[in-house]
């Protein structure tokens, strides 16, 4: 009923689940991770008691391989109807498929990945996530966006499509560097739940993310009065550039992206569009 991807990023800081179903809200359900130890997708008749058991077994050094065989091992529930994948913080991800799973279903693992679902389309879903997976070298969370994408085109759950959810951490990745949650986006209900989680994505990127120091624009010149001027027009005329800068950024939900003495470009392209009339 369900196609996931857990997956650790190519510098072994990161780990991650993307996952889709014609399922209501099933990032309630199936992902779950914690920072330098690991992360778990639980699924098809799945049993929500596998993330913390697969995460405290990870904690230990178990590896993905024998953390996931002791889950299926201690499962007194319909274990032939589950499915599950697991990755750790290095060597290879594991995947699970019962035996009585609806059809088509199958996963498929490798260094530091674990591809599978249910109730698909037929295996080319999985083959395509992988394929895109290994083909793709974007950051974590873009990276298993790109491989949830493939495997959406290539027809995803047989029954249609209905939510999506991404979940990636990494220590000291989430806001301000106080949560190690880098990521955590749900499209509970929606007729395109993985574009919908892609648009999200972009979102979060623009608001959540701090800026390549490289692209920063040294805020002096004939840039600095445009700065001004613009921020005049919005009601923050002080004087100090950097403060009110900073002062705009914060009520557009754009803190993370202030350095002061420069500016982001993605910061200036939202101040230009803001007040475009002085173009």
């Amino acid at each position: 009923m369900t196609f996931s991807i857990v997956g650790r990023s190519a510098d072994g800081a990161a780990v991650g689940v993307a996952v889709a179903s014609k399922f209501l809200g099933v990032g309630a359900a199936v992902p779950a991770a914690q920072a330098d130890v690991g992360a778990v997708a639980t699924q098809s008749y799945a049993n929500l008691a596998y993330r913390p058991q697969a995460l405290a077994l990870l904690g230990t050094g178990v590896p993905a391989t024998l953390a996931l065989a002791g889950l299926i091992a201690a499962d007194g529930g319909p274990v032939t109807h589950r499915q599950a994948g697991i990755v750790g913080m290095s060597g290879p991800g594991a995947t699970y498929t019962g035996p009585d799973c609806h059809d088509w279903a199958g996963g498929v693992a490798g260094d530091g990945y674990a591809a599978q679902g249910n109730m698909l389309a037929g295996p080319s879903v999985v083959a395509s996530m992988e394929r895109a997976w290994l083909d793709d070298a974007s950051d974590l969370p873009y990276r298993l966006l790109a491989a949830l994408r493939a495997g959406d085109l290539a027809g995803g759950d047989r029954r249609g499509r209905q939510s999506a959810a991404l979940l990636v951490v990494s220590a000291g990745r989430g806001y301000g560097g106080t949560s190690d949650v880098w990521v955590d986006l749900r499209v509970d209900d929606h007729a395109d739940p993985v574009g919908e989680l892609g648009r999200l994505l972009e979102m979060h990127s623009l608001y959540f993310e701090s800026p390549d120091p490289a692209s920063l624009l040294p805020l002096d010149g004939p840039l600095a009065e445009e700065v001004r001027s613009r921020l005049a027009a919005a009601g923050f005329a002080g004087d100090d550039l950097d403060k009110d800068l900073a002062s705009w950024a914060g009520v557009e939900n754009l803190e993370m992206r202030v350095v002061a003495g420069s500016i982001d470009p993605l910061v200036l392209e939202h101040l230009r569009a803001a007040n475009s009339a002085l173009s």
